[in-house]
């Protein structure tokens, strides 16, 4: 397939801001990019993700500044890399993520990483000190899209995101965002925090990398901006709880519109993880089933009702092949389970 230019011309020219900084000329970064004049002469214009990632390793290298010309210092090429060894060792994602954000400090103190969970959101949050005006919005983009690479590198899973959320207006490319950050984008309007917030359980997973791996990776690191994570790891155990919270029936299109997937990609990830959206229907629906048979005295058909069946005779099959037994048996026998022996 052919590929899609689909990054704004707006994160070339920020890109380029960096030269000018330097005094340098990006001629030959941009030819290497296929990037051509005319091209930079349209006022709404794009590029493809692979230009944008050949521009930015080029300018990183004429120009050693990983930076790009952010900060007030230059982070020399191979900064980051030294971040991603110094984080590979972890046990977790969220042990790898607290030592980046602590280690980002003693390259730069322009910006401020810092993580933190509550509620069971894990949000990561990058605070603008001293960030250059011209690149600003590059800049945070660019930060926040590799940290979330690369935790999704380490873990080897798509980390779905529950907000990206940027301290300026909706810029003219703000279609763009969508396609970078996977999940819901909100624009602050003016402050100087963005963010980052996902489901706090990707940060108990263990790292799936090795030394061997992170070597293979690394000519190629600026990849992990743009690339999309296929599998995810969690996907089971997010689907389950959504159930769990819904109070009957619940579509395919449903599930995968609070997950931010498409029908299509939910029934795919889930056959990747050896499940099905069925199955887990039903697993929530038994175990909601017992718990109401258990602890209430409503009706067989008010539990049908309740746990997303029509009538009480089709729940009653259903419930007879979950557990082996009819609804009213499986109550008939807890009450006996119950009684005192004579």
């Amino acid at each position: 397939m052919k590929p899609v230019a689909a990054t704004p011309l707006a994160f070339v020219r920020m890109l380029l801001t960096a030269y000018d900084r330097h005094g340098a000329d990006p001629g030959s970064a941009l030819a290497r990019a296929q990037i051509t004049p005319e091209l930079l002469r349209q006022a709404d214009g794009a590029v493809t993700s692979r230009q944008l990632e050949v521009l930015a390793a080029e300018a990183m290298r004429e120009l050693d500044d990983e930076a790009l010309g952010w900060f007030s210092r230059k982070l020399p090429w191979g900064s980051y890399g030294m971040l991603l060894r110094a984080s590979l060792t972890a046990p977790t994602l969220g042990v790898a993520l607290r030592r980046w954000c602590r280690h980002h400090g003693l390259l730069t103190p322009d910006v401020v990483l810092r993580l933190s969970v509550q509620a069971g959101q894990a949000t990561v949050t990058l605070t603008d000190v001293a960030i250059r005006p011209a690149g600003r919005e590059f800049c945070l983009v660019t930060l926040l899209r590799n940290l979330h690479g690369v935790a999704c590198w380490l873990i080897d899973s798509r980390i779905p995101l529950q907000e990206a959320r940027f301290p300026f207006a909706a810029p003219p490319h703000a279609g763009a965002y969508p396609l970078l950050f996977p999940g819901p984008v909100v624009f602050a309007g003016g402050g100087d925090e963005a963010c980052l917030v996902f489901d706090a359980r990707y940060l108990d997973l263990p790292l799936r990398r090795d030394e061997a791996a992170l070597n293979t990776m690394l000519p190629r690191a600026l990849a992990l901006i743009v690339r999309p994570y296929r599998r995810d790891r969690l996907l089971v155990q997010r689907v389950r709880a959504w159930l769990r919270g819904q109070p009957g029936q619940a579509g395919a299109e449903a599930v995968a519109d609070a997950l931010n997937l498409s029908a299509r990609t939910l029934h795919r990830q889930l056959r990747e993880e050896g499940a099905s959206l069925q199955a887990l229907k039903d697993e929530v629906r038994c175990e909601q089933a017992l718990q109401a048979l258990r602890r209430s005295s409503r009706s067989i058909k008010q539990v049908a009702l309740t746990v997303g069946f029509q009538n009480e005779k089709s729940f009653s099959r259903a419930f007879r092949q979950w557990t082996g037994e009819a609804p009213v048996d499986y109550r008939r026998r807890l009450a006996q389970d119950k009684m005192p022996p004579s």
